[in-house]
């Protein structure tokens, strides 16, 4: 084992601007000094032996003037000394002087203050010194019978790793500690010295656990949490002993402690699928998520919850708590509420959907009595989707949902406001028989719309789907009401010069309470309108928005129009009426037309829109066949085939996830037996407590790719030549936060290389750790040295730094090998991730920072192109395949991924194969990227540049 890797428990922070005092200031604190300068002189000395000094010289002054002393800060600094201080010759002997200082920790085992007795069984444990361990045995057994349990529970910490590493020192110690835990009574102590047998003696931990197993409720938590462990271990081991301890599990679900009643439960569904267990372990998850107040808690056992559901006979039994899921949405965080409204749509069935959607809708409601804040508004977001997807799953349901959710159209967030339309439109367009409640409900809701994209969306509706003459006319009555007095220019004109008299100005309505665009009530009366603080306020709503300059509500408003003239022509035979509704909607589209070009708007109106309304004047004036069918059968029709389309994907999306839950068995597999498992066999299963503490150490098992040049040898980055006195390379090792570099360092010189340090410094969001510790090579000697490297944030960081080396017997400065950079790869941090259109829309108008990458590859097939950028980033492509399928020589498409730090990542390519250059030419076009930070776009856009070509292997 090479120096770099001496096991040390202990990490201390330096201040890295500090000066190194000498070795004789040093000396003179330690001899002379008062207790103040003897303790910072203690505290510099290990500073200087943990960034590599070896300072031998030091070793007796610290024997001599500093052990005697009975000060609790310096005995504290001297044990954090004596584990880091080199206590071996270089040929492996024990020093002399530590024979002095084993006689010293003989005393102080037998000190009568017991936080000196229990610091320095603290330190035994660290001490991996059979010579110096021996003479205190005696000492150690001793205390296991003091009076304070501070010392007793250190005592069994003692002796257990002493028996694991060097069992021959005390071979009786299961026996011992077994004793000790029939008549202990502090629950601490209890914990430790069961924790001992369960890892050095399972049989007598378990015959002392079969002796008080019906006491284990009224353990502490701590002594219970390894009973857990132990049952866990013995039944992973021996199934056969399950009947035996499952009641005690089940017991231990009632505890007191959250973290038992946490492990019970997962311990309970790994031993037992028996539909009880499985229920009993979800209730306890459930009441834990309600009563922890932690979020992160509560989103690890939403986490655990999830992962039940993924089992298809867990699945049945977790239906039947949906309603108990659906209490944890009295959490006031989103991602806990976003996950639990998930979990329950995917648990909800025939038989429960009904109480799912009136605690949904309780829910929505709730939201507009609390006060407005961005959380309230995301979720009521997310109650609306939960309870669009119900309707589209459960039909039946819709006629509940609607008429609740029709009272958020006029609601001031836009975002939620828009899902309930987009809702409303596909019922209408599905279910035939809620067309008759929808249209009424959205002509009451109609003059209280505030927002100009939900009135849009609300006209288009009312347009397309009022089929009957009275329908009709409350569409024609709606839309005057909304406009105000008509011609628009001549009463705004009058209201502007004052001419307009309260008398005159009556409107077509009755008196009326108004919700305006600015969000305030006002009541619409003739003395109102008169006043001209109050003009802007009194604006009905089209009119504002028209004001205001926004003329593309005034297209929209022309093609209703325009599609319910036509059917009012087609449903009333009486020509006068037919006259008179086509003329009062031509008028209408007039007076906005005159409206738009008129200086009294914000802004004028577009060439588009005035193409718009001329086309539907033009339309209406005609009254041809081919326009009728075009205006209300296609608009239609073109709706319903998307639709069509979404809700194919939709249900090619389910089928791919059930069949990756359902495991496929083969006719020819064989079948296990649990009861005719042989015991070696069992230990294929994998134990739930290695990996949770294999993944808390960083070392989780990945499976290796089936591609060899996916292998480690990809990581592995050279660092110097081969030429060169020192050669080195580094394999990186990437774990989330951190990443691990594992260099070796080939010493290719005759000579002795001493004091051989790497020397490393960061650029980017990466911080340095610790300084890795000098080494000795020998001639053609090599060595590994580790080094941990914090990531902060998802930024391309570059390492780099040297070696420098003294060479044994030359007179010469310290040799010095610069390294070559070590780059690291984004794409350990980017992970795919899918989000909505709007949410992809609102992140791209919102992210500051873009990052435009040309595209210059020899890829010739655009297809292949975007396959290629998807793989090199790890984005996701969130334009349907439909969309992308087939060939017209360009193409567009969204992608989006999330880091593991939380920042979102957007990008839009937009490429064209240049036809006119020939079938081998290549894709041509931009990559634009958007994100929130900088340091993420511009390492995405360096990614793509640097991948962008394809090589040929």
């Amino acid at each position: 084992m090479t120096a770099a890797e001496n096991v040390c428990y202990t990490l201390i922070n330096v201040a890295s601007d500090s000066e190194p005092p000498s070795e004789v200031s040093l000396k003179a604190d330690l001899e002379k000094g008062e207790i103040k300068a003897k303790t910072e002189a203690l505290k510099k000395v290990i500073i200087m032996i943990l960034n590599g000094e070896k300072l031998p010289g030091l070793l007796m002054t610290i024997i001599r003037f500093v052990l005697p002393l009975q000060d609790h800060t310096i005995k504290k600094l001297l044990l954090v000394f004596w584990e880091i201080v080199p206590k071996t010759t270089p040929d492996g002997k024990l020093l002399q002087e530590m024979i002095l200082v084993c006689d010293a920790y003989r005393k102080d085992l037998q000190h009568p203050n017991e936080f000196i007795r229990g610091s320095t069984l603290r330190f035994l444990c660290k001490l991996k010194e059979s010579e110096l361990l021996e003479p205190l045995m005696p000492a150690i057994r001793a205390c296991l019978e003091h009076r304070h349990s501070y010392v007793r529970r250190n005592a069994v910490l003692a002796i257990y790793t002493i028996y694991r590493n060097f069992e021959h020192l005390i071979p009786d110690a299961p026996e011992l500690i077994h004793d000790f835990l029939v008549n202990e009574k502090d629950a601490s102590c209890k914990r430790n010295a069961f924790m001992m047998l369960i890892h050095a003696d399972q049989d007598r931990a378990l015959d002392y656990l079969s002796t008080c197993i019906d006491q284990v409720h009224t353990f502490g938590d701590i002594l219970q949490l390894v009973i857990v462990e132990l049952i866990y271990k013995v039944c992973h081991a021996n199934p056969s002993e399950r009947a035996r301890f499952i009641r005690c599990i089940y017991n231990l679900l009632q505890s007191s402690s959250p973290a038992v009643k946490y492990e019970a439960a997962g311990t309970l569904v790994t031993l037992s699928s028996a539909p009880t267990a499985i229920k009993a372990a979800a209730q306890c998850y459930i009441d834990l998520i309600i009563k922890e107040s932690d979020n992160n808690v509560k989103l690890i056992v939403l986490d655990r919850l999830i992962e039940l559901k993924e089992h298809p006979t867990h699945e049945r039994v977790l239906q039947d708590l949906v309603m108990d899921i659906l209490r944890v949405l009295s959490t006031p965080d989103l991602e806990v509420r976003k996950k639990t409204l998930q979990l329950s749509l995917d648990l909800v069935s025939s038989r429960n959907v009904e109480e799912l959607v009136i605690v949904l809708k309780k829910e929505v409601i709730k939201t507009n009595n609390v006060s407005e804040h961005e959380d309230t508004d995301k979720y009521r977001q997310l109650l609306v989707r939960t309870l669009h997807s119900c309707s589209v799953r459960f039909p039946d349901m819709a006629a509940n949902v609607i008429p609740v959710l029709m009272e958020f159209l006029s609601d001031t967030n836009e975002a939620a406001a828009a899902d309930v339309l987009e809702f409303v439109r596909e019922a209408i367009q599905r279910f035939d028989n809620l067309r008759p409640l929808i249209i009424e409900k959205m002509l009451e809701v109609f003059h209280a719309i505030k927002t100009v994209k939900i009135y849009r969306g609300a006209l288009w509706i009312l347009g397309e789907y009022c089929s009957t003459k009275e329908d009709i006319q409350s569409v024609m009555t709606e839309v005057r009401r909304s406009l105000g007095e008509i011609p628009i220019v001549e009463n705004e004109i009058k209201k502007e010069t004052g001419e307009l008299k309260p008398e005159d100005e009556v409107s077509a309505a009755p008196a009326q309470k108004l919700v305006t665009e600015m969000g305030t009530y006002v009541t619409q009366s003739a003395l109102s309108s008169s006043r001209p603080s109050k003009k802007e306020e009194d604006r009905p709503p089209l009119r504002g928005f028209l004001m205001d300059g926004d003329f593309y509500v005034a297209a929209s408003l022309a093609t209703t129009l325009t599609k319910v003239a036509l059917r009012y022509v087609a449903i009333v035979q009486d020509k006068k009426k037919q006259n008179s509704f086509v003329a009062e909607a031509m008028l209408i589209m007039v007076t906005v037309l005159h409206l738009g070009k008129s200086s009294l708007p914000k802004k004028p109106i577009t060439d588009d829109d005035v193409d718009r309304i001329s086309l539907c004047l033009k339309v209406l004036s005609d009254c041809s066949p081919l326009m009728n069918d075009i205006f209300n059968k296609e608009c239609r029709k073109s709706l319903s085939h998307m639709l069509t389309v979404r809700l194919e994907e939709e249900k090619l999306s389910q089928k791919k996830e059930s069949e990756k839950r359902n495991v496929t068995v083969q006719a020819d597999d064989p079948i296990s037996f649990m009861q005719l498992t042989a015991k070696n066999e069992m230990t294929s299963k994998e134990d739930q407590f290695q990996l949770s503490l294999l993944a808390a150490m960083g070392n989780t098992q990945r499976k290796e790719a089936a591609d060899p040049l996916a292998s480690k040898l990809n990581k592995v980055t050279q660092l110097t030549g081969f030429s060169d006195p020192v050669y080195a390379e580094a394999y990186v090792h990437v774990n989330q936060y951190d990443i691990v570099l594992d260099v070796l360092v080939v010493n290719q010189t005759s000579d002795t290389l001493q004091n051989c340090t790497l020397e490393l410094a960061t650029l980017g969001d990466l911080k340095l750790v610790e300084k890795p510790s000098p080494l000795t090579l020998a001639p053609h000697d090599f060595a590994n040295i580790k080094a941990n490297v914090k990531v902060a944030s998802t930024e391309n960081g570059i390492i780099f730094g040297n070696i420098v080396y003294d060479v044994s017997g030359a007179a010469s400065d310290r040799n010095c090998v610069v390294l070559s950079d070590i780059h690291i790869d984004i794409m350990d941090y980017i992970q795919p991730a899918s989000c909505t259109d709007a949410e992809f829309r609102q992140m791209w108008a919102e992210f500051e920072w873009e990052n435009k990458v040309t595209v210059n590859t020899n890829i010739t097939d655009l297809n292949e192109y975007l396959q290629h950028i998807l793989k090199s980033t790890n984005m996701k492509c969130l334009t349907p395949e439909k969309a992308l399928s087939g060939f017209c020589g360009f193409m567009a498409a969204n992608l989006y991924a999330r880091s593991i730090f939380g920042e979102d990542a957007l990008a839009n390519v937009s490429i064209e194969k240049p036809i006119h250059l020939g079938p081998e030419a290549p894709v041509n076009g931009h990559i634009r990227i958007r994100a929130k930070s900088q340091g993420m776009a511009l390492s995405l856009g360096d990614k793509i540049n640097l991948s962008q070509k394809k090589t040929n292997i």
